[in-house]
């Protein structure tokens, strides 16, 4: 949109990754189920990272690292979330404002530390998250920049936040708020967990105002409550003006206006690191959406940022996204 600001803004969990590679046996030894996301209290990740051996710290979290997507394929972004005044809320502010993203949130004294995931990553790349949430849970309506939502193109909302009744309202108010100032919204359901746990109020916002939904495979089928995935689809394109759905190796499909685009996975030599696969994807869709290429065009930048982003350690690109994109003629 011509008028905006900014062409995506985030809502979400500011977490720093710690991220650091380990053996299977490192994942039993502290009862971690392999390929999972876990919540720790902090006792629990203090223990972990004294353990884990070294480790690479980046500010992250699902939707920040969409964000720094965007940021990546030269988008305008911009990004809400809740730090704490210690040295991780200073590593996440300083690494997000690193990469040109628009970041006024304030950090917060005297309340919870700054929240972060430890990453622990086996040698055939998948990855196993242990996150204590600290202080990005306690986001409400008054941290909310509203200037912000009613000048970026679109609204994202990262599905990992919706836990705490608070940070639900802060949801239904940058909805309402984007939606009055003719904006888009899309909404990432983030884990299947999460699904489960809310399933009847992500429906009920879904229906609300969503019009881009971002799901796996395993996700849409929880929130509809089938194994079949055709048919969480086709209940999806009923609810959604647009589902954007990924299914792993076997690409995505993007469901508009009653069709069905195709999207293939891109080949990569090695799988190196899940971590941020899907988020990265949500960039890629919601830059070319936002700069109006077509589902086709917007699919593959999707695909694009998701494979660049699991040939490496971590959930940040370390090419720039723009430049890979114009080598594929993707972009001008």
């Amino acid at each position: 949109m011509a008028d905006a600001r900014h062409d995506v803004i985030g809502i979400g969990n500011a977490i720093v990754d710690i991220i650091g590679r380990c053996d299977e046996s490192y994942l039993t030894e502290i009862g971690a189920a392999k390929g999972s996301m876990r919540l720790v209290e902090a006792g629990d990740v203090q223990k972990i990272y004294q353990t884990m051996g070294p480790a690479v710290e980046i500010s992250g979290g699902s939707g920040a690292n969409t964000i720094a997507g965007v940021a990546s394929f030269g988008g305008r972004a911009a990004y809400i979330g809740t730090i704490a005044d210690d040295e991780f809320g200073r590593i996440f502010s300083h690494d997000i404002r690193s990469l040109g993203v628009t970041y006024e949130s304030q950090p917060i004294a005297n309340g919870a530390p700054t929240s972060r995931s430890l990453i622990l990553v086996t040698p055939d790349g998948e990855r196993t998250m242990n996150t204590f949430l600290g202080i990005s849970t306690d986001l409400d309506e008054t941290h909310l920049n509203l200037d912000l939502i009613r000048e970026s193109a679109i609204l994202y909302l990262e599905g990992y936040l919706f836990d705490r009744p608070q940070a639900q309202k802060a949801f239904r108010l940058a909805l309402d708020t984007a939606k009055k100032a003719g904006r888009k919204v899309s909404l990432t359901l983030s884990d299947g967990f999460c699904v489960d746990r809310h399933r009847g109020e992500f429906l009920e916002l879904i229906r609300s105002g969503i019009d881009i939904l971002f799901a796996n495979e395993s996700e849409i089928k929880s929130l509809y409550q089938t194994e079949s995935f055709d048919l969480a689809a086709k209940q999806a394109s009923s609810d959604i003006p647009l589902a954007v759905l990924t299914r792993s190796a076997k690409g995505s499909i993007i469901l508009a206006d009653n069709k069905s685009v195709e999207i293939s996975a891109d080949p990569i030599e090695q799988v190196v690191d899940t971590t941020g696969a899907g988020d990265l994807y949500a960039a890629g869709f919601l830059f070319g959406y936002a700069r109006g290429l077509s589902l086709e065009t917007s699919g593959q930048l999707a695909s694009l940022a998701a494979a660049e982003i699991i040939g490496h350690l971590g959930a940040r690109p370390e090419v720039p996204l723009a430049e890979l994109a114009r080598q594929r003629r993707l972009i001008p």
